[in-house]
């Protein structure tokens, strides 16, 4: 196995990452904070989402360490933790095409025969 992977908590880490990414609302907002920094107001605007589903999601991404909020003044301005995320996600973008990935129903194998109906018709 590869070096980097040779702790499991890293994989724990790395799969805990991909699912606080894997919300496409997140990643609008994480587009939309770019590389500078937005304003909760800012956010709302750009992805036509309502203030309390940005706020959930921001929360989600600050407890993660994904991005960082600053106070000035009124507002709170959200940033990201690490430039270069946006990079990371742009790699990803080409494995999401529809010529990469499949979308099609995958079946999944099971060892265990079918059940019958008429177990439960009583």
């Amino acid at each position: 196995m590869d070096e980097v992977f040779k702790d499991t908590n890293d994989i724990e880490h790395l799969s805990k990452l991909f699912k606080i990414l894997g919300d496409a609302n997140r990643l609008r907002i994480l587009f939309t904070i770019g590389k500078d920094e937005r304003s909760v107001s800012e956010i709302i605007e750009a992805t036509s989402l309502s203030q309390t589903l940005v706020s959930f999601h921001l929360r989600a991404l600050r407890d993660a360490g994904i991005v960082l909020a600053e106070r000035q003044g009124a507002f709170i301005y959200y940033r990201l933790a690490k430039a270069d995320l946006l990079n990371m996600v742009g790699e990803f973008q080409g494995y999401a095409s529809k010529e990469t990935v499949r979308t099609e129903k995958v079946e999944f194998l099971c060892p265990c025969p079918p059940m019958n109906k008429k177990i439960f018709e009583r």
